[in-house]
């Protein structure tokens, strides 16, 4: 399986194009948040328009995960904890998003959106035990042997959000246990979060303009190998292997992924009849 991960694209319609293009590599699309911009001069109910514009497109191209980080909150709830509505509609598309559990392969995805208060949070450990115990006993596998041991075959993997980039190495032990995330991936320019074998590793994820975004390829079938790109570098970890640190430079990429950084921009590429 090959997954693109991105976050914090904040309404940036030249990455979004970008992720349109880059799509059909991928059996997999992992929106990590922020797809909004709370500071844009655009208006916020628009914003969400265009943006559920791309999603349906994405969704008809490959397999989309969207979680929420705090861009997306539109709303309060009863409680008075801000929470993401539009999100939650986006399920109509077919986008697994905050609060649901898909299993692809041998992996499980569990989806949890961005909290701001401790009530989310508490549902966010909830769902996490019962996305656990219901894939256990879906693949008859049984509970746990112990804490954090889950049988093999059961691959994991789980999409967290956090309200400060920090708490992703802070928050993490809280979370484990008898959840045992085998990776997690977290909203804003910090740390992109993978624990093979139950190893840790970073990579830092900045922001930056234009297109494209920086990126995150997960390689887990072919070589087993994460990719972070970037307009500052090009960085790679082989998941097999023990953690080095720093990541080691991208020196033989694949042809799938060099044509990644050939993607032309859709206005430029336009014919000069067609812009006047």
């Amino acid at each position: 399986m090959r997954c693109l991960v991105v976050a914090d694209l904040h309404y940036s319609l030249p990455q979004f194009d970008w992720l349109l293009s880059a799509a059909p590599h991928f059996d997999l699309v992992i929106f990590a948040g922020d797809a909004l911009d709370v500071g844009s001069f655009v208006d916020f109910r628009a914003q969400i328009v265009v943006v559920r514009k791309y999603l349906t497109l994405l969704s008809g191209i490959t397999r989309v995960i969207l979680c929420s980080g705090n861009h997306d909150l539109d709303e309060r709830s009863p409680e008075g904890e801000k929470i993401s509505r539009w999100i939650g509609e986006v399920r109509e598309l077919g986008v697994a998003c905050d609060g649901d559990s898909l299993t692809i392969g041998d992996t499980l995805f569990t989806v949890c959106p961005w909290w701001d208060g401790p009530l989310v949070k508490a549902r966010i450990e909830n769902q996490l035990r019962e996305a656990c115990r219901s894939a256990a006993e879906a693949m008859d596998l049984g509970p746990p042997r112990a804490a954090g041991q889950f049988p093999g075959e059961l691959g994991r993997q789980a999409l967290f959000r956090r309200r400060r980039a920090r708490a992703v190495d802070r928050e993490l032990p809280a979370f484990d246990g008898d959840l045992g995330p085998r990776a997690s991936i977290a909203v804003h320019p910090r740390w992109f979060v993978v624990r093979p074998a139950r190893r840790h590793l970073g990579i830092q994820y900045r922001l930056q303009p234009g297109r494209p975004p920086v990126y995150i390829v997960l390689d887990i079938d072919d070589g087993r190998r994460a990719f972070w790109l970037s307009a500052a570098s090009e960085q790679c970890i082989d998941l097999n292997a023990p953690l080095q640190r720093p990541a080691q430079p991208v020196t033989d990429p694949p042809a799938w992924l060099k044509s990644l950084g050939q993607i032309a921009d859709p206005i430029l590429a336009r014919p000069a009849s067609a812009t006047g």
